[in-house]
């Protein structure tokens, strides 16, 4: 693990990235993308992460029309969350002590067996919404065994100083098919019906599969890592987090940022009152649409950021920048300058990201990436909607705009606390 200014610098550019320059080294570094496997794993997910977001709002249209309630959309949602939880967590063990591409092989197709499900019971009108949450738990679950040894087997296949360039990648995709996947359901529900929409998400997820099977195989480096998984591997993966600052830290900022200052479940409340005269559902969609654009925008334009060294000094910059634009959101009465905020928000979400990504590939071992990422997944997946529940509380016993500056403000006083008490974070560089 580097840590420090000895570690050993990176490979030497070759002449044709010297020669770089321009404009062009502002655009996205696309150098993992020279590395066949690299390519195969990144192509699969350009497909996928817009073929996911069509199933995503489909579920959720579905059980709205066989209930006529908001409320059970929401307890889909939970229905998802546990078992995604538990099989993250798990999956990272699993992803540690067998072949990578032979979990992403079986995951892969446990998905798209379930996508196909949710076609047949469509297709079938079957109108059952036990059925919908049980395939749902389903999905979920494949997705919590598959992530991490997805996120994991990145770094097997760029080398160490194109880990950010990689994860800027990754990250950039997975934010468009948060924008694009939704306004194609959108798109499509009128004219093709929800069946359909399961049935492409079935057929992209079958493209997924093809590439995993042409990558190469990813078997656990050392024999030591070829035990079962089970709760003690799990439990080995939290100490070995409590005993690497760096990798707590890059978890904790993620927490503080997504916690304290994630703050879209006060957007309803605050399109129909303080962005009402803009019209309430326009204003609505701003709100958010703003935070994954700018993400996308960073993305694009990761060149200016991703050969960046000093780990530890980005995601801290980062998370306080988040929390800086989200203090001028909360703070803004024009619409347009709120979503001005919550872009550079998102901007810096994406930074975040790209930084605390390539910390976890790097400042862990191989035999412990698995684990990494499984709690990773969790720590995404949880803290937005620990973060709906805080921001939602507070809006209503303060008002919207006062809870939203207050997180934002909490969240620059937390991380540069967390900066200024353990330098191992600081410190660290590839």
């Amino acid at each position: 693990m580097d840590t420090s200014e000895s570690s050993p610098e990176p490979q030497t550019a070759t002449p044709v990235e010297a020669a770089r320059g321009g404009w062009r080294r502002w655009a996205m570094d696309t150098r993992p993308l020279r590395r066949p496997a690299y390519r195969r794993l990144w192509g699969s997910t350009i497909v996928t992460a817009v073929g996911s977001q069509l199933t995503a709002v489909a579920v959720p249209k579905q059980i709205y029309d066989i209930t006529g309630s908001s409320a059970w959309v929401g307890y889909a949602s939970l229905a998802g969350l546990l078992p995604l939880v538990v099989f993250a967590l798990w999956g990272g063990a699993v992803a540690d002590s067998m072949d990578r591409r032979k979990l992403l092989l079986i995951t892969n197709s446990g998905i798209a067996v379930t996508s196909v499900l949710f076609w047949l019971q469509a297709l079938a009108g079957l109108d059952s919404v036990a059925v919908l949450m049980v395939l749902l738990a389903t999905q979920q679950a494949f997705f919590g065994l598959n992530a991490p040894a997805r996120n994991a087997s990145i770094a097997r296949l760029v080398p160490e100083h194109e880990l950010a360039a990689a994860n800027a990648l990754g990250s950039t995709v997975m934010q468009t098919g948060l924008v694009a996947g939704p306004l194609l359901a959108g798109a499509l529900i009128p004219v093709i019906g929800l069946p359909e929409l399961y049935l492409i998400d079935a057929l992209a997820l079958c493209f997924a599969v093809w590439a995993v099977l042409r990558l190469p195989a990813l078997p656990p480096l050392t024999t030591s890592s070829t035990r079962r998984a089970g709760l003690r591997e799990i439990a080995a993966g939290f100490r070995y987090i409590s005993l690497h600052k760096v990798l707590l830290l890059s978890f904790l900022a993620d927490i503080v940022a997504m916690v304290l200052g994630m703050p879209r479940a006060l957007f309803p409340q605050l399109a129909a009152q303080t962005y009402a005269p803009y019209g309430e559902g326009l204003a609505l969609g701003l709100l958010f649409a703003a935070i994954p654009f700018g993400a996308v925008a960073g993305g694009l334009f990761s060149g200016t950021f991703s050969r960046a060294r000093r780990h530890g000094w980005m995601v801290i910059g980062a998370v306080v920048a988040w929390g800086v634009a989200i203090t001028g959101f909360g703070l803004s009465t024009s619409l347009w300058v709120a979503v001005a905020f919550l872009i550079a928000a998102g901007v810096a979400d994406m930074v975040s990201m790209v930084f605390r990504g390539a910390i976890l590939l790097s400042a862990a071992t191989d035999e412990m990436r698995g684990r990494m990422q499984g709690v990773f997944t969790v720590v995404v997946a949880g803290g937005p909607r620990l973060a709906d529940v805080l921001h939602g509380t507070a809006g209503s016993a303060f008002g919207p705009r006062t809870a939203v500056v207050w997180g934002g403000l909490l969240v620059v006083g937390v991380m540069l606390a967390l900066a200024a008490a353990v330098p191992d974070l600081r410190r660290y560089r590839v």
